[in-house]
Protein backbone atom coordinates (compact mmCIF):
# COMPACT_ATOMS: atom_id res chain seq x y z
CA UNK A 1 0.00 0.00 0.00
CA UNK A 2 1.00 3.87 0.01
CA UNK A 3 1.91 5.04 2.96
CA UNK A 4 -0.67 7.31 3.90
CA UNK A 5 -3.08 4.24 3.10
CA UNK A 6 -0.78 2.51 5.43
CA UNK A 7 -0.72 4.65 8.17
CA UNK A 8 -4.65 5.18 7.93
CA UNK A 9 -4.82 1.02 7.82
CA UNK A 10 -2.57 0.73 11.51
CA UNK A 11 -4.79 3.25 13.08
CA UNK A 12 -7.88 1.28 12.12
CA UNK A 13 -10.58 3.90 12.50
CA UNK A 14 -14.28 3.17 12.84
CA UNK A 15 -16.92 5.62 12.64
CA UNK A 16 -18.21 5.12 15.96
CA UNK A 17 -20.39 8.78 15.75
CA UNK A 18 -21.30 10.14 11.98
CA UNK A 19 -24.50 13.26 12.90
CA UNK A 20 -25.31 16.55 12.20
CA UNK A 21 -24.80 19.51 13.71
CA UNK A 22 -27.44 22.51 13.62
CA UNK A 23 -26.63 25.91 15.59
CA UNK A 24 -27.91 29.45 15.47
CA UNK A 25 -27.27 32.84 17.40
CA UNK A 26 -24.76 33.82 19.40
CA UNK A 27 -22.90 30.08 20.81
CA UNK A 28 -19.31 28.53 21.55
CA UNK A 29 -18.89 24.60 22.13
CA UNK A 30 -15.63 23.39 23.79
CA UNK A 31 -14.43 20.06 23.13
CA UNK A 32 -11.98 18.63 25.71
CA UNK A 33 -9.14 16.47 24.92
CA UNK A 34 -10.06 14.14 21.77
CA UNK A 35 -8.21 11.07 23.15
CA UNK A 36 -7.71 8.40 19.90
CA UNK A 37 -10.19 10.44 18.02
CA UNK A 38 -10.24 11.93 14.41
CA UNK A 39 -12.75 14.46 13.97
CA UNK A 40 -14.00 14.79 10.18
CA UNK A 41 -16.75 17.41 9.20
CA UNK A 42 -18.21 19.24 6.25
CA UNK A 43 -19.78 22.39 6.49
CA UNK A 44 -23.46 22.82 4.54
CA UNK A 45 -24.61 25.81 5.47
CA UNK A 46 -23.68 29.05 7.40
CA UNK A 47 -20.21 29.21 9.22
CA UNK A 48 -18.44 29.34 12.03
CA UNK A 49 -14.76 29.77 13.68
CA UNK A 50 -12.37 26.97 14.65
CA UNK A 51 -9.64 27.18 17.46
CA UNK A 52 -7.56 24.06 17.71
CA UNK A 53 -5.22 23.72 20.88
CA UNK A 54 -1.92 24.57 20.19
CA UNK A 55 -2.77 26.41 16.99
CA UNK A 56 -2.21 29.93 16.78
CA UNK A 57 -4.77 31.68 14.29
CA UNK A 58 -8.21 30.64 14.38
CA UNK A 59 -9.55 29.34 11.40
CA UNK A 60 -12.52 30.57 9.96
CA UNK A 61 -15.08 27.95 8.25
CA UNK A 62 -17.81 28.92 5.67
CA UNK A 63 -20.78 26.53 3.15
CA UNK A 64 -18.41 24.04 1.21
CA UNK A 65 -15.37 23.58 3.90
CA UNK A 66 -14.59 20.52 5.05
CA UNK A 67 -12.45 20.02 7.86
CA UNK A 68 -10.36 17.23 9.75
CA UNK A 69 -8.55 16.98 13.24
CA UNK A 70 -6.62 14.27 12.82
CA UNK A 71 -4.30 14.82 16.25
CA UNK A 72 -7.24 14.57 19.11
CA UNK A 73 -6.18 17.94 20.53
CA UNK A 74 -9.08 20.23 22.14
CA UNK A 75 -11.08 22.58 19.95
CA UNK A 76 -13.68 24.94 19.83
CA UNK A 77 -16.06 25.77 17.58
CA UNK A 78 -18.29 28.76 17.76
CA UNK A 79 -19.82 32.31 16.26
CA UNK A 80 -16.79 34.00 16.86
CA UNK A 81 -13.47 33.09 18.86
CA UNK A 82 -14.74 35.10 22.06
CA UNK A 83 -17.01 34.26 24.82
CA UNK A 84 -17.94 31.27 27.25
CA UNK A 85 -18.19 28.13 25.57
CA UNK A 86 -20.61 25.71 26.75
CA UNK A 87 -19.00 22.09 27.22
CA UNK A 88 -19.69 19.67 24.44
CA UNK A 89 -20.25 17.22 27.36
CA UNK A 90 -23.74 19.20 27.71
CA UNK A 91 -24.72 19.82 24.10
CA UNK A 92 -24.26 16.40 22.70
CA UNK A 93 -25.71 13.10 23.87
CA UNK A 94 -23.85 9.78 24.35
CA UNK A 95 -22.21 8.26 21.46
CA UNK A 96 -25.05 7.24 19.01
CA UNK A 97 -25.15 6.49 15.37
CA UNK A 98 -27.07 9.26 13.42
CA UNK A 99 -29.41 12.41 14.44
CA UNK A 100 -29.29 16.17 14.34
CA UNK A 101 -27.65 18.16 17.30
CA UNK A 102 -28.90 21.40 17.52
CA UNK A 103 -27.51 24.63 19.74
CA UNK A 104 -29.87 27.42 19.76
CA UNK A 105 -32.49 26.94 17.76
CA UNK A 106 -30.22 25.93 14.57
CA UNK A 107 -30.00 28.47 11.18
CA UNK A 108 -26.88 29.26 11.07
CA UNK A 109 -24.81 26.79 10.71
CA UNK A 110 -25.17 23.19 9.46
CA UNK A 111 -22.45 20.54 9.24
CA UNK A 112 -22.54 16.52 8.96
CA UNK A 113 -19.67 14.24 9.95
CA UNK A 114 -18.16 11.73 12.25
CA UNK A 115 -15.73 11.54 14.79
CA UNK A 116 -13.61 7.86 14.32
CA UNK A 117 -12.11 5.68 17.44
CA UNK A 118 -8.72 4.40 16.43
CA UNK A 119 -6.91 1.27 17.81
CA UNK A 120 -3.69 -0.41 18.64
CA UNK A 121 -1.06 0.55 20.47
CA UNK A 122 0.75 2.42 18.08
CA UNK A 123 -2.25 4.98 17.23
CA UNK A 124 -0.96 7.97 19.56
CA UNK A 125 2.41 7.85 17.62
CA UNK A 126 0.66 7.00 14.29
CA UNK A 127 -1.72 10.28 15.08
CA UNK A 128 0.98 12.40 15.64
CA UNK A 129 2.04 11.72 12.37
CA UNK A 130 -0.83 14.04 10.50
CA UNK A 131 -0.93 18.00 10.50
CA UNK A 132 -3.58 19.14 13.47
CA UNK A 133 -5.70 20.89 11.30
CA UNK A 134 -7.14 19.82 7.70
CA UNK A 135 -9.07 22.25 5.85
CA UNK A 136 -10.16 22.10 2.53
CA UNK A 137 -11.86 25.48 1.14
CA UNK A 138 -10.88 25.43 -2.40
CA UNK A 139 -13.66 25.15 -4.70
CA UNK A 140 -12.39 21.49 -6.89
CA UNK A 141 -11.39 19.91 -3.59
CA UNK A 142 -15.11 20.83 -2.46
CA UNK A 143 -16.48 19.33 -5.25
CA UNK A 144 -14.17 16.10 -4.96
CA UNK A 145 -16.03 15.88 -1.29
CA UNK A 146 -19.41 17.29 -2.13
CA UNK A 147 -21.05 13.67 -3.30
CA UNK A 148 -20.09 11.94 0.22
CA UNK A 149 -21.47 14.71 1.71
CA UNK A 150 -24.75 15.06 0.21
CA UNK A 151 -24.87 11.16 0.79
CA UNK A 152 -23.99 10.84 4.57
CA UNK A 153 -26.96 14.00 4.75
CA UNK A 154 -29.80 11.73 2.91
CA UNK A 155 -28.67 8.58 5.23
CA UNK A 156 -28.95 10.79 8.09
CA UNK A 157 -32.00 12.54 7.31
CA UNK A 158 -34.19 9.00 5.62
CA UNK A 159 -32.85 6.59 8.41
CA UNK A 160 -33.29 3.89 5.48
CA UNK A 161 -32.07 -0.15 6.32
CA UNK A 162 -28.50 -0.59 6.83
CA UNK A 163 -28.13 3.43 7.02
CA UNK A 164 -25.40 3.31 10.07
CA UNK A 165 -22.97 1.02 7.97
CA UNK A 166 -23.67 3.45 4.86
CA UNK A 167 -22.58 6.28 7.16
CA UNK A 168 -19.73 4.65 7.93
CA UNK A 169 -18.09 3.90 4.80
CA UNK A 170 -18.98 7.44 3.72
CA UNK A 171 -17.57 9.05 6.93
CA UNK A 172 -14.36 6.95 6.12
CA UNK A 173 -14.35 8.24 2.00
CA UNK A 174 -14.67 12.20 3.53
CA UNK A 175 -11.69 11.50 5.72
CA UNK A 176 -9.71 9.69 2.76
CA UNK A 177 -10.52 12.45 0.69
CA UNK A 178 -9.56 15.26 2.78
CA UNK A 179 -6.04 14.05 3.86
CA UNK A 180 -5.78 13.23 0.06
CA UNK A 181 -6.48 17.04 -0.97
CA UNK A 182 -5.10 18.32 1.54
CA UNK A 183 -1.61 15.76 0.83
CA UNK A 184 -2.18 17.30 -3.30
CA UNK A 185 -1.83 20.60 -1.70
CA UNK A 186 1.96 20.10 -0.73
CA UNK A 187 3.81 20.96 2.33
CA UNK A 188 6.37 23.16 1.10
CA UNK A 189 9.13 23.32 3.41
CA UNK A 190 6.92 22.38 6.47
CA UNK A 191 8.95 19.87 8.66
CA UNK A 192 7.08 16.66 9.18
CA UNK A 193 5.98 13.06 8.19
CA UNK A 194 2.63 14.20 6.20
CA UNK A 195 4.53 17.06 4.91
CA UNK A 196 7.56 14.81 3.66
CA UNK A 197 4.90 12.46 1.69
CA UNK A 198 3.87 15.85 -0.53
CA UNK A 199 7.67 16.34 -0.75
CA UNK A 200 7.93 14.63 -4.74
CA UNK A 201 11.40 13.68 -3.99
CA UNK A 202 11.23 12.82 -0.22
CA UNK A 203 7.51 10.99 -1.64
CA UNK A 204 9.05 8.53 -3.36
CA UNK A 205 11.61 7.24 -0.73
CA UNK A 206 8.68 7.04 1.52
CA UNK A 207 6.59 5.63 -0.67
CA UNK A 208 9.06 2.82 -2.13
CA UNK A 209 10.19 2.22 2.29
CA UNK A 210 6.38 1.46 2.65
CA UNK A 211 6.01 -1.05 -1.07
CA UNK A 212 8.67 -3.07 0.37
CA UNK A 213 9.85 -2.60 4.09
CA UNK A 214 11.42 -5.64 4.35
CA UNK A 215 14.02 -4.61 1.21
CA UNK A 216 17.47 -4.45 1.86
CA UNK A 217 17.22 -0.46 1.43
CA UNK A 218 20.45 1.29 1.58
CA UNK A 219 21.42 5.13 1.40
CA UNK A 220 22.31 5.24 -1.78
CA UNK A 221 19.33 3.39 -3.41
CA UNK A 222 16.87 5.55 -1.56
CA UNK A 223 18.69 8.64 -2.51
CA UNK A 224 18.63 7.78 -5.92
CA UNK A 225 15.18 6.90 -6.27
CA UNK A 226 14.36 10.59 -4.58
CA UNK A 227 16.77 11.98 -7.49
CA UNK A 228 19.37 13.44 -5.05
CA UNK A 229 22.83 12.81 -4.03
CA UNK A 230 23.08 10.09 -0.93
CA UNK A 231 24.68 13.04 1.53
CA UNK A 232 22.02 15.61 -0.04
CA UNK A 233 18.82 12.98 0.57
CA UNK A 234 20.35 11.91 4.43
CA UNK A 235 20.27 15.55 5.43
CA UNK A 236 17.11 16.81 3.58
CA UNK A 237 15.46 13.65 5.00
CA UNK A 238 16.95 14.30 8.49
CA UNK A 239 15.74 18.19 8.78
CA UNK A 240 11.96 17.29 7.67
CA UNK A 241 11.32 14.00 9.32
CA UNK A 242 13.51 14.33 12.25
CA UNK A 243 14.96 10.89 11.79
CA UNK A 244 17.88 9.52 9.28
CA UNK A 245 16.16 7.27 6.71
CA UNK A 246 17.78 4.01 7.44
CA UNK A 247 16.44 4.29 11.44
CA UNK A 248 12.99 5.29 9.60
CA UNK A 249 13.13 2.20 7.72
CA UNK A 250 14.02 0.24 11.03
CA UNK A 251 11.53 1.59 12.90
CA UNK A 252 8.44 1.26 10.56
CA UNK A 253 9.50 -2.22 10.52
CA UNK A 254 8.76 -2.25 14.19
CA UNK A 255 5.64 -0.79 13.97
CA UNK A 256 4.49 -3.42 11.25
CA UNK A 257 5.53 -5.83 13.58
CA UNK A 258 3.96 -4.80 16.52
CA UNK A 259 0.67 -4.75 14.57
CA UNK A 260 1.59 -8.10 12.84
CA UNK A 261 1.88 -9.24 16.87
CA UNK A 262 -1.10 -8.25 18.15
CA UNK A 263 -3.30 -9.45 15.73
CA UNK A 264 -1.93 -12.90 14.16
CA UNK A 265 -0.38 -15.80 15.97
CA UNK A 266 2.53 -15.93 13.73
CA UNK A 267 5.63 -17.04 15.01
CA UNK A 268 8.36 -14.83 15.98
CA UNK A 269 10.25 -16.57 13.00
CA UNK A 270 7.69 -16.15 10.42
CA UNK A 271 7.00 -11.88 11.34
CA UNK A 272 11.44 -11.52 11.59
CA UNK A 273 11.30 -12.97 8.03
CA UNK A 274 8.18 -10.92 6.80
CA UNK A 275 10.15 -7.87 7.53
CA UNK A 276 13.37 -9.08 6.18
CA UNK A 277 15.47 -9.94 8.91
CA UNK A 278 17.85 -13.37 8.50
CA UNK A 279 17.57 -14.58 12.10
CA UNK A 280 15.13 -14.14 14.97
CA UNK A 281 17.52 -14.05 16.98
CA UNK A 282 18.51 -10.28 15.09
CA UNK A 283 14.69 -9.40 14.90
CA UNK A 284 14.13 -10.25 18.64
CA UNK A 285 17.22 -8.04 19.55
CA UNK A 286 16.28 -5.34 17.26
CA UNK A 287 12.78 -5.20 18.58
CA UNK A 288 13.42 -5.49 22.40
CA UNK A 289 16.18 -2.24 21.85
CA UNK A 290 13.45 -0.39 20.13
CA UNK A 291 10.16 -1.34 21.95
CA UNK A 292 11.62 -2.10 25.63
CA UNK A 293 10.52 -5.79 25.70
CA UNK A 294 10.97 -9.01 23.59
CA UNK A 295 8.66 -9.83 20.60
CA UNK A 296 6.74 -12.79 22.31
CA UNK A 297 6.29 -10.66 25.38
CA UNK A 298 4.70 -8.35 23.51
CA UNK A 299 2.19 -10.45 21.59
CA UNK A 300 1.30 -12.44 24.60
CA UNK A 301 0.52 -9.42 26.77
CA UNK A 302 -2.22 -7.98 23.29
CA UNK A 303 -3.44 -11.46 22.84
CA UNK A 304 -4.46 -11.33 27.10
CA UNK A 305 -5.90 -8.23 26.73
CA UNK A 306 -3.86 -6.33 29.19
CA UNK A 307 -2.27 -4.22 26.61
CA UNK A 308 0.93 -4.61 25.16
CA UNK A 309 4.03 -1.81 26.41
CA UNK A 310 3.45 0.88 24.84
CA UNK A 311 5.86 1.55 22.05
CA UNK A 312 8.27 4.29 21.62
CA UNK A 313 8.06 6.44 18.80
CA UNK A 314 9.34 4.88 15.55
CA UNK A 315 10.15 8.49 13.95
CA UNK A 316 12.31 10.28 16.44
CA UNK A 317 15.12 9.81 18.69
CA UNK A 318 18.47 7.31 17.87
CA UNK A 319 18.22 3.44 16.97
CA UNK A 320 21.16 1.58 16.22
CA UNK A 321 20.43 -0.67 13.32
CA UNK A 322 20.91 -4.11 13.59
CA UNK A 323 23.96 -6.29 12.41
CA UNK A 324 22.50 -8.79 10.82
CA UNK A 325 19.16 -7.26 9.69
CA UNK A 326 18.83 -5.44 6.09
CA UNK A 327 20.13 -2.37 5.61
CA UNK A 328 17.89 -1.03 8.50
Amino acid sequence: MDPLSDILSLLKPHAYVSSGFDAGGDWAVQFGDQHKLIKCYAVVSGGCWLTVDGVADPVQLTAGDCFVLPTGRPFRLGSDTRGPAIPAAEVFPPARRGGIVTVGGGGDLFLVGSRFGVSGSQAEILLGLLPPIVHVREQPAQEALRWSVEQMMRELRDGRPGNALAVQHLAHLMLVQALRVHLHGGGGDRAGWFFALADRQLGAALKAIHADPAHAWTLQELGALAGMSRSTFALRFRERLGDPPMHYVARWRMLLACDRLERSRDPVSVVAASLGYESESAFSTAFKRMMGCSPRQYGLSARRDVGPPPPRSPFSGPAERPSTAPSA
